[in-house]
């Protein structure tokens, strides 16, 4: 995950550039993380970031 644009996106080929963060790829990883306001912490972000893009790689990912 790196911070882009004030979301949070998923950069599978871990290119992008910036800081970045790992997280499961597990909804209740993403609702945690989104709980204790992790991304903007750990891409040292000021503000909150935007989460959609990384609920909506996740969807297909749940089993």
């Amino acid at each position: 995950m790196v911070a882009k644009d004030g979301q949070v996106v998923v950069d599978e080929r871990r290119r992008l550039p910036g800081r970045g963060a790992w997280l499961h790829p597990d909804p209740g990883c993403l609702a945690k993380a989104e709980r204790r306001r992790a991304f903007p912490r750990a891409l040292r972000s000021s503000g909150t970031l935007g989460v959609e893009a990384v609920r909506r790689y996740l969807r297909p990912h749940a089993g």
